[in-house]
């Protein structure tokens, strides 16, 4: 069987790899890889470090590149990948664009798609946005449905969508097994000067509906740094120029405020593993600190992972600065509370998502 993997950004691709590694084993799958780099540099670093030498590279990112470029640009590229690679099933994950232009593109070719990280839902087709609806599109499109939880497959259920359904866990928790350790070496510059002697807070804020109030998010940082003395704040700041001006703007000389490059997945994982919590808009770090006992703050005003808050590993402090700066205080100053959100249980799995992925590849009757 031949199975071609489909992404473009950089979370994908890290959640992809260890699948890839899994597929690339198996005797009786002919494995093959498409990138379609609506992010660049961000998927060219995850790449090199997972050691992926994709068969295709559509190089669709442009400047300035808007979501219809992006879905656009993936649709026409894939009719020529197919015709020359002739998979028998597309791999898509997530919920970026390229997954749903891929899943697409499949559809009008013809080819079964199995979708990798199905069934999150927030039920607000905006936020995230295009998330949302990208991955509920996929999900009616595709005819596999690999599912990191329960939940995540009720979802799917209450939509009508019942057969060839797979528990699987996270791949991300695949990922992690390969990434960290504990006599690992930054190659970072930047993390190399990081003091290990304060607490350290690791941020990411991305998000296109987080835009407007990146103002009062960076406030609330700024004021935690000012009043707690013993804390680093550690951000890897996207390449957005949005979010790049206000980092700059707010914390560019904010006391102990780290703002860095971009980490190779091997530096973020290793980096979170010896934070103290973390803060972040992100889909994929609410399930990669759990596994680390890590607690995590969502700098939104929902998620679309609701099993990490009912573990108790994760909370929902959204985007407000009173709120953000009261969430964050507790789990500084309140250890009882904060040791109940760090031994909270991961409920993504047990590290093995990859492995069922390919057995129910191998066994299902593909639509």
């Amino acid at each position: 069987m031949r199975v071609l993997t489909v992404f473009g950004t950089r979370p994908e691709a890290i959640k992809m790899a260890p699948l890839i590694r899994k597929l690339e084993a198996c005797p009786d799958i002919d494995a093959l890889c498409c990138v379609t780099g609506q992010h660049r540099e961000m998927l060219d670093g995850v790449l090199r470090k997972f050691d992926i030498k994709p068969d295709a590279d559509l190089a669709i990112m442009s400047q300035n590149q808007t979501l219809a470029d992006i879905t656009s640009r993936t649709l026409n590229g894939l009719t020529d990948v197919f015709a020359a690679l002739k998979p028998d099933l597309t791999l898509v994950h997530g919920d970026t664009s390229t997954t749903f232009a891929a899943a697409l593109a499949s559809f009008y070719a013809k080819i079964p798609v199995g979708h990798v990280e199905a069934g999150l839902r927030t039920d607000n087709r905006y936020s995230p946005f295009p998330e949302e609806m990208n991955r509920r599109m996929t999900s009616r499109i595709c005819g596999l449905h690999f599912c990191p939880t329960v939940k995540n497959a009720l979802n799917l259920k209450n939509e009508g969508i019942t057969e060839n359904v797979y528990v699987t866990g996270n791949t991300v928790i695949d990922a992690l097994n390969i990434t960290v350790g504990g006599d690992y070496a930054f190659e970072s510059e930047d993390i190399k000067t990081v003091d290990f002697s304060k607490r350290l807070l690791l941020v990411t804020v991305h998000r296109r509906e987080n835009y407007g109030g990146l103002e009062n998010i960076l406030r609330a940082f700024r004021h935690i740094l000012e009043t707690n003395p013993d804390t680093e704040l550690v951000w890897p700041v996207h390449l957005s120029p949005a979010v790049r001006e206000a980092a700059n703007a707010m914390l560019g000389d904010a006391p102990r405020a780290r703002l860095i490059e971009p980490l190779n997945v091997w530096d973020m994982h290793n980096l979170m593993a010896r934070s103290a919590l973390v803060l972040t808009d992100s889909g994929g770090l609410q399930e990669e600190a759990p596994a680390l006992g890590k607690p995590v703050l969502v700098l939104r005003r929902e998620t679309e992972r609701p099993e990490a808050v009912e573990a108790g590993t994760v909370k929902v402090c959204g985007v407000e600065y009173d709120a953000i700066v009261r969430e964050t205080e507790l789990l500084l100053n309140d250890r009882k509370e904060y040791e109940r959100m760090a031994k909270a249980v991961n409920p993504y799995g047990d590290g093995k998502a990859s492995e069922r992925i390919v057995k129910a590849i191998l066994d299902a009757e593909i639509p």
